[in-house]
């Protein structure tokens, strides 16, 4: 899956660079070189990432206008002339300067990269149909397939509706992965039709590292 970018600038040169990067990072890129339109486009549609030349007339109050609305896209200053104390005020999570070094904006366009991910896997859910074995309290087994999965648990559904409730112990191989993941889990709701919800526990480093990476390739390759 391709996230996306807008670019608010009309330093085409800048520009130029940026896309070349974005591009080779899987970030599409739009550019707005009014930053009055581009607040218009950010009210209508949702994008992964602002990056905002603050060279460009109207760009203090276009950031202004950001702060008070509280906009949670992730947001990347780039500048050539104001001090770089002014920058940080900006609420900016990252900033680089002109004229933009490719490696530095690599380093720093491949960091907000993966802050987007961590916040977009977050809340993802990876929908499939897989077997799952689960275990309850007095180690009575039982069988269902799994619905969907993300980093804080999963939806199951049961071959027969029961009344689930407590901690439960989950085991599903998942596709493409040596080890089958294992985790302690507590059920946080069932309905009438054998669905249920799971929330994890408990996991071991290795098996939280190996579910988000899984998880991870899973979302990119949408």
């Amino acid at each position: 899956m391709t996230l996306s970018s807008l670019v608010v600038s009309r330093d085409w040169p800048e520009v130029s660079v940026l896309e070349c990067i974005l591009s080779s990072l899987h970030i599409g890129v739009d550019v707005e070189p009014e930053p009055e339109r581009a607040r218009a486009r950010l009210v209508k549609s949702k994008v992964d990432a602002l990056i905002v030349d603050c060279d460009l007339e109207g760009s203090k109050t276009f950031l202004l206008g950001l702060e008070k609305e509280s906009n949670s896209v992730p947001l990347v200053i780039v500048s050539g002339s104001t001090e770089r104390d002014q920058l940080q005020e900006t609420g900016a999570a990252f900033i680089f300067e002109k004229p933009i070094s490719v490696e530095q904006a690599v380093h720093t366009l491949s960091a907000a990269r993966n802050m987007i991910l961590d916040g977009r896997l977050r809340y993802h859910r990876h929908a499939m149909r897989l077997p799952v074995a689960l275990c309850c309290g007095d180690e009575k087994r039982l069988n269902a397939h799994l619905l969907n999965l993300s980093q804080g648990g999963m939806g199951i559904r049961l071959r027969e509706p029961l009344s689930l409730r407590g901690q439960v112990h989950v085991g599903v191989a998942l596709p493409g992965s040596k080890s089958r993941l294992k985790v302690q889990g507590e059920v946080v709701w069932t309905d009438r039709h054998g669905n249920v919800g799971i929330r994890f526990l408990e996991m071991t480093p290795n098996t939280k590292q190996s579910l988000q990476l899984w998880l991870a390739q899973q979302f990119l390759s949408q």
